[in-house]
């Protein structure tokens, strides 16, 4: 991409957000594409958008065993924005082959289970979503968890052949989403108000209790530096 502005370091998060957001858009439309999950970040990031392109691209995962109040956020914020939403589902004959083998709740036995289970329903997904793009848009920030500190505004991700990954809420906190929520009457999941801070797969996440780290409720079984489930991470290397 473009080199920086000299005047990039005085941009508010919002300002700054905005900027990288747009110059990606920009110069990858329409090879470029928002992934969401219906997260704070992801509303927040799917308003800003809409602003720069309408057209602009945007899919998600249905995976099979989402939160009844995911449908209904991503309804009201395609509704919202006029964006179009690209679904993405798992193939039928790995989900079939996984819960007639293994159960409807392998993932919770092992590590390696959890991951099989990721792979089948978000990671192969996503790559038949990535392919042919030039770049995919996150709403990964920094103090997420541990795997996330080192993350950079822009990225070469190897692990989906080298595209460039764009992650314009990288120094955000939950503050600043719900400030922005706020200010544009922005609709979002009904599980923030019943305590979830990270929201995956209804049986692979909870609320959280006052003072828990918000990843703490996702995966809940696991230690944190295993709290990743593939997209993000090149677990085949």
């Amino acid at each position: 991409m473009a080199g920086k502005n000299k005047d990039e370091t005085k941009l508010t998060k919002r300002e700054k957000a905005e900027s990288v957001l747009r110059k990606a858009v920009e110069e990858f439309h329409p090879a470029i594409i928002l992934a969401s999950s219906f997260s704070l970040e992801d509303i927040v990031l799917m308003h800003m958008i809409s602003r720069i392109r309408k057209d602009a691209r945007v899919f998600a995962i249905d995976t099979g065993r989402l939160n009844e109040e995911t449908y209904q956020c991503a309804e009201q914020i395609r509704r919202t924005t006029g964006l179009n939403i690209e679904w993405v589902f798992p193939r039928f004959e790995d989900v079939q082959k996984l819960e007639q083998t293994k159960g409807l709740y392998s993932f919770r036995t092992s590590l390696d289970d959890r991951h099989e289970c990721c792979q089948i329903r978000k990671v192969e997904p996503l790559l038949r979503a990535l392919k042919g793009q030039k770049a995919w848009i996150t709403g990964l920030r920094r103090d997420q968890n541990v795997t996330r500190e080192d993350l950079s505004y822009v990225e070469k991700d190897d692990a989906h052949d080298g595209i460039f990954k764009i992650n314009p809420l990288l120094e955000w906190d939950d503050q600043d989403l719900r400030d922005y929520i706020k200010d544009n009457n922005l609709p979002y999941s009904s599980l923030y108000d019943r305590g979830y801070t990270s929201i995956g797969c209804e049986p692979c996440t909870r609320a959280t209790a006052p003072g828990e780290h918000p990843r703490a409720g996702r995966w809940w079984w696991e230690s944190p530096e295993h709290k990743e489930c593939g997209l993000h991470v090149d677990y085949s290397a």
